[in-house]
């Protein structure tokens, strides 16, 4: 007979509980957020003016950290169903059931919007951790398992696409997808995806990753950039054309000198009109 060794990992007044962060990571539609280790958290540089951008901070902080702290309104809401409990209990005329609810209500809305609030925190702070050194290691494993996607552009072979996002601030735009080998942008095939915040990834994670693992940016410049031009059995479509090719500048990459000196000249300095 096997002995049962019991798990205090995780309690609460049924007996278990799952911490917040690994809760939050495992939920159905969470797969671009990796674990934030609570160390990052705890240090209070890497918070620097959160405070200003989420709000009921500390108490969403708090349950971030599974940190057991009774709210100020929680406390004085328990209080007053004592209150009503002990006053109202012998006349019975029904009051103290109907306050009991309302309070329980008032509870319920008050942890719900602190709920709400740690989740933009926490995405908040997965911006800022994944721009680490161990945060772009965490992401480089999901690049690697494809969790984020692939480019569905035919040219593109499958390369492997990094969550962005348009805006730094909350409520400006969802996340886009970043391809490194056409340098374009596209939406998340799932439909579970579609409406993350993107500023919980930021604007900066794609370059910064392509920066840091320099073997992934010499592959994608190796990358053959072939393109799709349309014909009409056989004769290509004259770009002024109606249906001709637009905006197919994008797909551009220098190949002579000439090309290079004028793409360094436009990337670093304003080109002079002749």
């Amino acid at each position: 007979m096997s002995e049962y060794v019991e798990d205090n990992s995780h309690s609460d007044d049924s007996g278990t509980y799952d911490e917040w962060i690994p809760s939050f990571c495992s939920r159905f539609g969470h797969e671009y957020f990796c674990q934030v280790p609570t160390d990052f958290i705890e240090d209070d540089f890497n918070m620097t003016s959160l405070s200003q951008e989420v709000p009921h901070y500390r108490k969403a902080l708090d349950l971030i950290l599974d940190l057991e702290v009774v709210s100020d309104d929680e406390d004085v809401e328990d209080k007053d169903e004592s209150a009503d409990a002990n006053g109202n209990g012998n006349g019975n005329n029904g009051n103290g059931a109907g306050t009991g609810t309302g309070s329980s209500n008032k509870t319920m809305v008050n942890r719900n919007i602190i709920g709400h609030a740690a989740e933009q925190l926490y995405g908040l702070i997965h911006a800022r951790y994944i721009l680490t050194k161990p945060g772009l290691q965490a992401m480089a494993e999901k690049f690697d398992h494809k969790d984020f996607g692939i480019c569905p552009r035919y040219f593109c072979h499958g390369m492997q696409l990094l969550p962005c996002g348009l805006s730094d601030s909350i409520g400006k735009h969802a996340v886009r997808l970043y391809c490194p080998s056409c340098q374009d942008l596209y939406l998340p095939q799932s439909s579970r995806h579609l409406c993350l915040e993107g500023a919980y990834w930021g604007t900066s994670f794609p370059g910064v990753f392509l920066k840091h693992f320099k073997e992934l940016e010499e592959y994608v410049e190796r990358k053959n950039k072939e393109t799709y031009d349309l014909k009409v059995f056989g004769f290509k479509i004259n770009d002024q054309a109606v249906s001709g090719p637009r905006m197919k500048w994008l797909r551009q990459y220098p190949v002579t000198e000439e090309d290079w000196e004028e793409f360094n000249k436009c990337e670093f300095e304003m080109p002079s009109i002749e």
